[in-house]
């Protein structure tokens, strides 16, 4: 498909969306499932405009995919406010732990007994599917920086630190799938390696990287404007850019995960506003909208500072954050719209049969099932726990996950049916948590109201 072809086509739906916003949000679903039905009507099963494959596309996907998510995790991060010693951090640290490991365990279980799989593609299989995607869980995550509901902050969180567990997992996938080919010289030492390097190295090192550079960064930035009363918005949208691509390319140097110090640099944005608010409990960009005036032609260059100066740190903060957030929503809706629609395009391609019971076992008893094992009664109660176990959507990380794996070298056999399999999955995904995400969200705010 053209250049042109392809902004013809998104450019109509963009079109359409946007015309009939107001009848979207009346609908029963969720917008991902509309983009869905619309690379569907695209590809081979409508229209024949788009006729690629996967495997055709998969370099340049990969690094399309790699934007959306690095964008939603900096952004996922930038909305969680907490300290980290508070109670809603820990469901999300035993959701990014111990649930994602069960579940990649258990998935790797499924894929081999039931479908005969190798065990590498099983793993590679489970652990590209298990992680909760950050990109198309905004529905379900926290909406906002004040947003403290201890359901959505653990789905949050969880969404933010998965790549910590998830990674390693498809990393060790592909060793288990190169020694299939050739024994290593030693299985013991080998497995020793990956667990020191990919995980005791890598995890911890991203983390520290990302919060320190977003935290210090973000000192300074208040610092400065705070000083020269500058609430300037194409330089707030810089910081995220800069702090985005500095995190991810410092962790990757050292040998670290991109993703996870993407998601620390907005944990560290976050905290330095904080800092600048003095503990305060409401957000910055809260009291800093509140607080504007809006006339005719004002834009955020025109806050007032007032004479009292030890409030300009404050009010740059919330200038700051407001801007950062309005940029990266926006940039992130984008490339939602885009990723979904190509899974449409390209799902009559690699449409596969078995995604079904996979699926179903991934969703409804899997990561259920570890939720409910794993997190106690104290942290979540269990029809909250329910919730959350349902809430696992997949999306826009397992395409990733899959477009680097197979660009790795995976063999031409092993690469389509991870590619069916997951395709296929994702989709599912999309259309279950599509129909289900807002009447449970309905149910859930009963719940609470009742409490």
């Amino acid at each position: 498909m053209s250049f042109s072809t392809w902004m013809l086509v998104m450019g109509t739906l963009l079109l359409i969306l946007g015309l009939a916003s107001t009848f979207v949000r009346l609908l029963p679903v969720t917008t991902s499932t509309l983009y869905l039905a619309f690379g569907l009507a695209i590809g081979p099963l409508g229209l024949g405009i788009w006729q690629q494959d996967l495997l055709d596309i998969s370099t340049w996907l990969e690094h399309l995919a790699e934007i959306a998510v690095l964008i939603s995790l900096f952004i996922g991060g930038l909305k969680l406010r907490l300290p980290f010693r508070a109670p809603e951090w820990q469901a999300a640290w035993l959701l990014a732990g111990p649930v994602l490991l069960g579940t990649i365990l258990s998935v790797t279980l499924i894929a081999h007994y039931l479908f005969g799989l190798s065990w590498g593609l099983s793993l590679l299989i489970a652990a590209i599917l298990s992680p909760t995607d950050p990109v198309l869980a905004s529905l379900v995550q926290v909406s906002h920086a004040g947003d403290e509901d201890r359901v959505r902050y653990a789905i949050s969180g969880e969404a933010g630190l998965n790549d910590g567990i998830a990674f390693p997992f498809v990393i060790a996938a592909l060793l288990v799938l190169q020694f299939s080919a050739q024994a290593p010289l030693s299985p013991l030492r080998e497995a020793f390696d990956w667990f020191l390097i990919y995980v005791v190295w890598a995890v911890p090192v991203s983390l520290l990287l990302g919060y320190t550079l977003g935290r210090n960064v973000g000192r300074l930035v208040i610092h400065l404007r705070a000083r020269q009363t500058d609430t300037t918005i194409s330089a707030n949208d810089f910081i995220a850019l800069a702090l985005i691509a500095l995190s991810y390319v410092g962790a990757e140097s050292i040998g670290g995960w991109g993703f996870l110090a993407t998601f620390a640099a907005g944990l560290g944005l976050r905290h330095a506003e904080v800092t600048a608010s003095q503990g305060h409990e409401q957000p910055a960009e809260k009291r800093t909208s509140n607080s504007m005036t809006r006339e005719e032609g004002q834009t955020h260059g025109d806050i007032e500072f007032g004479e009292d100066k030890d409030e300009h740190p404050k009010v740059t903060a919330g200038a700051l954050m407001m801007d950062i957030l309005s940029f990266g929503s926006l940039l992130e809706r984008i490339l939602e719209v885009l990723m979904v629609t190509l899974l449409g395009a390209l799902l009559y391609q690699h449409w596969d049969w078995r995604a079904l019971p996979l699926g179903l076992a991934l969703f409804c008893v899997a990561r259920p099932g570890m939720v409910l094992l794993l997190i106690g009664d104290r942290l979540i109660p269990p029809s909250h726990r329910l919730l959350i176990g349902w809430f696992g959507i997949r999306g826009i990380g397992s395409l990733y996950y899959l477009s680097y794996s197979i660009n790795k070298g995976l063999p031409a056999t092993v690469a389509q049916t991870a590619s069916d399999l997951v395709l296929s999955v994702v989709a599912m995904s999309i259309v279950l948590h599509g129909l289900t995400s807002q009447p449970l969200l309905d149910y859930y705010e009963r719940l609470k109201h009742r409490a």
